[in-house]
């Protein structure tokens, strides 16, 4: 305690000796004023004029930069054109079915070819026309005019160097078709025709001997004519082939065809139209799911069919039909006579009843 004692005396000491007066209190003054409490605030003086709107800034402008010049396009240099123009000429056409015949003026097709000689390349198209007697322009120069008439066709070279007429021989005819059966003509739906080229009797093959007649030996000029429509033909010997029904009714007759004139050919069929029908008794009702044959003489069969009562066209002459019906198998011989048809019925008796050989034995 002695040792703090002796700062304490000094330092009462020293306040004494600093003034007599006691000692004063002041407030803190700092830097700034004291706050002030606020008080009303009053309304504002009226405008004497509307303020002025304050304009937006400017916006910045912008750099314009130039569009970048495209290098000038290359000027191609223009063809400089042939001095002359190649001249063009007329062609007029007209056809006849000879010489000294009368003009032909329906049914024709022209076309006209570009002739390249000494070359393998086709002939080029240049012109076609349906006109009776058409005019061409075309440059100089040589040509192969072809015309269409029906089925024939004709060619003929042409060298045009100015305007010029051309008459073609188109030595070619008509033939018109149609069939009968006694009095009766034979309704289109039931009768066909092919035309062939040549003659049906004196055919030969190129060593002289002759052909077998056989009706596909070589190909129609024309197939499936319609009875009554008009073919058009170049001139010359043909034969046709009628074919009436789905039986064995076929006939074949040679014709001529001559140059501008019509050919009318009636083919006459010997046949009759015959309906099948396999009954339990003359006059029953036909027997349905039956199998058919009809069968020559000699045992050749023409057609063969299945239903209930199936109808058929054979050529005079006598047939045998067979029915299979129900595991088991009738047969009858009939007739047919020319233009009459007629039904067949087959009874399901044991006196029709077919004998089916009986099989050799089976070696052991």
């Amino acid at each position: 305690m002695s040792r703090l004692r002796a700062p304490l005396a000094a330092l009462m000491m020293l306040l004494a000796g600093a003034g007599a007066s006691p000692a004063q209190w002041f407030p803190f003054q700092g830097p700034n004023t004291p706050p002030t409490p606020p008080g009303n605030i009053p309304n504002p003086p009226a405008p004497q004029s509307p303020p002025t709107p304050l304009a937006p800034p400017p916006a910045p402008q912008q750099q314009t930069t130039p569009p970048a010049q495209r290098p000038a396009a290359k000027e191609t240099p223009k063809e400089t054109p042939p001095a002359t123009t190649p001249q063009r000429v007329s062609l007029n056409l007209t056809a006849r079915y000879a010489a000294e015949g009368q003009n032909v003026t329906r049914a024709l097709h022209w076309r006209i070819f570009v002739e390249r000689p000494g070359t393998e390349q086709p002939l080029f198209l240049v012109s076609e026309s349906q006109d009776a007697s058409p005019t061409f322009s075309l440059p100089p120069g040589k040509y192969v005019v072809h015309v269409a008439y029906g089925i024939a066709s004709f060619a003929q070279r042409v060298e045009v160097t100015e305007n010029r007429r051309e008459t073609v021989i188109v030595a070619a005819g008509g033939l018109r078709l149609r069939g009968r059966v006694a009095d009766a003509e034979i309704a289109s739906a039931k009768l066909r025709f092919d035309v062939y080229e040549g003659n049906f009797l004196q055919r030969a093959s190129g060593d002289g001997k002759k052909k077998r007649t056989a009706r596909n030996e070589r190909p129609p000029v024309i197939r499936g004519v319609v009875p009554g429509d008009v073919v058009l033909l170049p001139a010359g010997s043909y034969y046709i082939q009628s074919t009436y029904g789905e039986g064995n009714s076929t006939i074949t007759a040679d014709v001529r065809i001559e140059a501008g004139r019509l050919t009318d050919a009636t083919v006459h069929h010997r046949a009759a139209q015959i309906t099948l029908r396999l009954v339990h008794a003359t006059g029953g009702e036909a027997l349905a799911n039956t199998s058919w044959s009809v069968l020559t003489p000699g045992g050749d069969s023409i057609k063969e069919f299945i239903g209930a009562f199936p109808s058929i066209v054979l050529a005079d002459g006598e047939y045998t039909a067979v029915a299979r019906h129900d595991g088991k198998t009738y047969q009858a011989n009939f007739k047919v006579i020319a233009g009459r048809d007629r039904e067949v019925e087959v009874l399901a008796r044991a006196e029709n009843q077919a004998q089916t050989p009986q099989q050799a034995p089976t070696a052991r």
